[in-house]
C-alpha cells in the first residue's frame, strides 16, 4: 500500500483554506498553484501550502482529511500555527 499526506493550503495568513488528501504531495501542490489542482483553490487563491500530515496508508490519510474537513474553523488555524505560527509556504520543504 502506498502512503499519503493530508494537507492545507491557504490563500494567506488566516485566509481561505483548503484541505486535501494526496499520495503525491508535491506534484498536488504544483496543480494547486498552477490553478488546475482545484476549482476552489483557483478561484479563493489557495497556493500556500501552510501545514500537512503523512500517513503510510492511503486509507489512514483519507479518513483523517475526512474528520479534518468537519473541524471547525479554529481548530484547522490552530493546527497551522502549532506547526507554522507564520504561515510560511512549506512547498520547499518537499524538495
Amino acid at each position: 500500500m502506498a502512503g499519503g499526506f493530508v494537507y492545507m493550503m491557504a490563500s494567506k495568513k488566516g485566509g481561505t483554506l483548503y484541505v486535501g488528501v494526496t499520495s503525491d504531495l508535491a506534484h498536488r501542490v504544483d496543480q494547486h498553484i498552477n490553478g488546475i489542482g482545484s476549482t476552489f483553490t483557483a478561484k479563493h487563491g489557495c497556493k500556500r501550502l501552510v501545514w500537512f500530515e503523512e500517513h503510510g496508508e492511503i486509507e489512514r490519510a483519507i479518513t483523517r482529511e475526512k474528520t479534518i474537513k468537519k473541524w471547525p474553523r479554529q481548530w484547522k488555524i490552530n493546527a497551522i500555527e502549532d506547526a507554522n505560527p507564520l504561515w510560511n509556504d512549506l512547498r520547499h520543504d518537499l524538495i
